[in-house]
């Protein structure tokens, strides 16, 4: 049997992020199973594992039973691949084949197909003698089978076979059989999933588990993939206690000194803030004061943009004297425009963890956590998926801040979801009235290290950027969500 082999290495599926899954790749000469849907990728996997023997000099044969030759090459050249040095073998040449052996045997067809075709298979192997073996698919072998006994025996018999040759052998499946087919996933030294997930809006998301992997300290759960021109690509759930680097442990300036102030001395490295309140308090200048700061401290900001385009943000950064298109252009600050409709959360995670592992990043921008909400099918994966982007970034020493919208204008606002108790500070923006002027507040509810001033203040951004006034001591109800200022006007901010 297969699994009886000795495995010293393995088998690289050359598909970004699945062989991190599978701590390298395959096992070498075992047999496994690729399970999935029509189109949700399996003919893109089996063609990237064969390729990838090819690079490294490794015969690879694709036994073709319910695609054509053309359809196969068609999806190669959509993905700019070479198919020159593969040999295809497909169910056309074998039914031209058992066509003219029938026509002289008195038993009818249907009696000696699946012993002949499993015959024809064996030998275009033995001529080839490849490295890496792809069957698509089971769903038409289990078809020329008058009963699940002969064809629980067929599939033992080419286990058996298997099992005295150098192969790795990678059967396809279309799910088609009912329960599907735990008899072959029994006998299967590793059984993948792919899975297409739709929604009500936007693209369809993919995703990929092992099921199982005998031997193998594979990394379990869904997984998000996505196929691009060049292929499948996974993106591996993210593990924060696999991930951390050394860092300096300090503070970190705003590069406004009554803001700073407020926040006692500034935010923590390491440290994630969500800042709160309705449209237009400022959340997003306030973050963008922190991203223009660390570009002064030649340290490099991503701002992950979920609902605002980068120009609309360049434009209003601009309009309050933040110089943020030079930073952007010199590659202090990084805008990565997100459309929830088409990006996966695990993509996501990928890209934000990805520059911060290459490209030093150590400010990360979410703006705002409703967009990323978007692309979560529901609120209690966000807060798990969140927690491990947070946990991540602390482990790298990345500031993070967060904007959240909450529900209205004045009065009684709620987020969307309750993500407070994630972050580590969290800054609550309110509007007020006062004297007939709309104004608006700022003050500091939560910060795990360190002190932070307990008082209101007033806040405002102008073409000079942002200001904070003196702590109101006769503000109150800004917590009610209906806040009322009964002290004097002269303790406001003057207008420029």
């Amino acid at each position: 049997m297969i699994e009886d082999v000795a495995v010293d290495t393995v088998s690289p599926t050359g598909i970004p992020g699945l062989d991190e899954i599978l701590k390298g790749g395959l096992p070498e000469n075992r047999l496994y199973l690729l399970l999935g849907a029509p189109g949700v990728g399996k003919t893109t996997i089996a063609l990237q594992y064969l390729l990838e023997g090819v690079e490294r000099g490794e015969t690879g044969l694709y036994i073709a039973l319910s695609e054509t030759r053309s359809e196969i090459m068609s999806v190669a050249r959509s993905h700019g691949w070479n198919l020159d040095q593969l040999p295809i073998f497909e169910l056309s040449a074998l039914e031209q084949q058992l066509a003219e052996e029938s026509q002289n045997t008195v038993f009818h067809p249907a009696d000696i197909e699946l012993n002949k075709t499993t015959q024809l298979l064996l030998q275009r192997i033995q001529e080839v003698k490849p490295r890496r073996l792809v069957i698509d698919s089971l769903s038409e072998l289990r078809l020329m089978s008058d009963s699940a006994l002969r064809y629980r025996r067929q599939m033992l018999s080419l286990k058996q076979y298997f099992s005295g040759e150098s192969m790795t052998v990678v059967l396809l499946d279309d799910h088609s059989a009912d329960g599907g087919d735990l008899h072959v996933q029994s006998i299967a030294h590793g059984v993948i999933t792919m899975e297409q997930v739709l929604s009500d809006y936007g693209s369809e998301k993919r995703r990929i588990r092992i099921n199982k992997m005998r031997g193998v300290p594979f990394v379990g759960g869904y997984h998000d993939a996505v196929i691009v021109r060049g292929g499948m690509k996974v993106f591996p759930r993210l593990v924060a206690a696999d991930h951390r680097r050394n860092y300096l442990r300090e503070t970190v300036s705003s590069g406004v000194a009554e803001l700073d102030q407020l926040l006692g001395g500034g935010l923590q490295r390491g440290t994630s803030a969500l800042l709160l309140g309705p449209a237009g308090t400022g959340k997003s200048t306030i973050a963008l004061q922190f991203a223009v700061e660390a570009a002064r401290r030649k340290e490099k900001t991503l701002m992950c943009l979920f609902e605002e385009n980068i120009e609309t943000m360049v434009a209003r950064a601009r309009s309050v004297g933040l110089a943020v298109d030079q930073l952007i252009e010199n590659g202090w600050i990084e805008a990565m425009q997100v459309d929830p409709g088409e990006l996966s959360p695990g993509e996501f995670v990928n890209q934000v963890t990805q520059r911060v592992r290459d490209k030093k990043v150590q400010v990360v921008i979410v703006d705002s956590l409703n967009g990323y909400m978007q692309a979560m099918p529901d609120a209690k994966f966000l807060n798990i998926q969140l927690h491990e982007l947070l946990s991540f970034l602390s482990r790298h020493g990345v500031l993070t801040l967060m904007t959240v919208a909450q529900h209205g204008l004045v009065g009684q606002m709620q987020a969307p979801v309750d993500l407070t108790y994630l972050a580590d500070n969290v800054v609550l923006l309110r509007y007020f009235e006062q004297g007939g002027r709309i104004r608006k507040a700022v003050s500091v509810i939560k910060k795990r290290i360190g002190r932070h001033e307990d008082t209101i203040r007033e806040f405002k951004i102008d073409d000079s950027g942002i200001r904070l006034g003196q702590p109101l001591t006769e503000f109150h109800g800004v917590l009610t969500g209906t806040p009322e200022y009964q002290g004097s006007p002269d303790r406001m901010i003057k207008s420029r």
